[in-house]
């Protein structure tokens, strides 16, 4: 049997079917990257099973599980093209996760900070773009179809993965953006392009968004574009509370994936359970957090004037007595 090893021109006959299997230009960037990075890893060496498995175990130490599973699915397929069944590997199983962290959710106020510095160094271009990506949901890659003529109607037919969706403009939205193309001369096509003329790529929004990042006070580890898609996602959601519908809206096939966009931090789930009041007993009506006998004192001023009666010998203790209304503070 003839040696297992890849080749550049193999890579690229691989993403070229793709593209005659009308697969985006996005999904085939990403696995023409994954392939050329095995290739790198195998070094000249006949592709095997037990490599694969190796480099797998390599993924899961370098990268995320949701990161190495696509560059194991993107391998998986180029084998199959070429017959190599054999080689194929299983995916990292992944946890459903409940929660994302805080660290990674943009706010709504962080969010408006960013627009207000862009604005305020006068990248007006960063500024409104930030606004159309997060006020209709759409993708970086989605900003192409943001023309003229969209503007004009007020909707824009995006077509992404094969798949075409209407996305409508909200009217202080295009507002917004017929004043910009008027200011920059823009009569006809794409309304976000550089200098040159050329369409925004989502390297060039990247760094300009992680350029103000720390003037406006923001995490540089939660300011990239794809974040102002998820903070839509969550307002939309909290309002209107229609997964489908929000699915429909940003183009998911699967509502599973709209899920993970939707999903909130522990800390506003924590947030939630205490906005409940399902706890009827208090230790002592004392927080915990009191630990030295004089700042529950001092607790004990405050938050027992709004008590009824109750906990009479733990407050007379701590030096207060009770009224009708509540207790008071007794001169010690």
């Amino acid at each position: 049997m003839a040696k297992r090893i890849i080749t550049d021109n193999m890579i690229k006959d691989y993403c070229g079917e793709m593209h005659q299997n009308e697969m985006s230009s996005g999904t085939i960037k990403k696995y023409f990257y994954y392939l050329n990075l095995f290739r790198k890893y195998a070094d000249g060496k006949p592709v095997s099973k037990e490599l694969v498995i190796v480099w797998k175990d390599t993924l899961r130490e370098q990268f995320s599980p949701v990161t190495a599973n696509s560059a194991l699915a993107a391998l998986n397929g180029f084998f199959k093209w070429f017959g190599w069944e054999d080689c194929t590997v299983r995916l990292i199983k992944v946890k459903h996760r409940m929660f994302c962290s805080g660290q990674r959710e943009l706010s709504r106020e962080e969010y408006i900070r960013l627009v207000n510095v862009a604005r305020g160094e006068g990248n007006e271009r960063l500024s409104l773009l930030l606004q159309t990506v997060c006020s209709i949901g759409i993708r970086i890659s989605e900003l192409s179809f943001i023309t003229v003529n969209a503007v004009d109607k007020q909707v824009a037919e995006v077509d992404c993965k094969g798949k075409v969706r209407t996305v409508f403009l909200t009217n202080g939205l295009c507002r917004l953006l017929k004043a910009y193309a008027r200011k920059r001369n823009i009569i006809s096509g794409m309304i976000f392009v550089t200098r040159s003329g050329k369409p925004m790529d989502r390297s060039n929004i990247w760094r300009e968004m992680k350029q103000i990042s720390r003037k406006a006070g923001v995490n540089p580890d939660k300011v990239f574009p794809h974040n102002l898609r998820h903070l839509f996602a969550r307002v939309y959601y909290s309002q209107e509370k229609d997964l489908v519908r929000l699915a429909d809206i940003l183009g998911h096939s699967s509502v599973n994936t709209t899920r993970i966009y939707t999903m909130e931090s522990g800390e506003n789930h924590l947030r939630q359970l205490e906005k409940m009041n399902l706890l009827i007993d208090r230790y002592n009506r004392i927080p915990f957090c009191c630990k030295r006998r004089s700042s529950v004192k001092n607790y004990y001023t405050t938050y027992l004037e709004r008590m009824p009666y109750e906990c009479e010998k733990t407050a007379e203790f701590y030096g207060c007595y009770p009224t009708k209304t509540g207790w008071l503070k007794a001169n010690v």
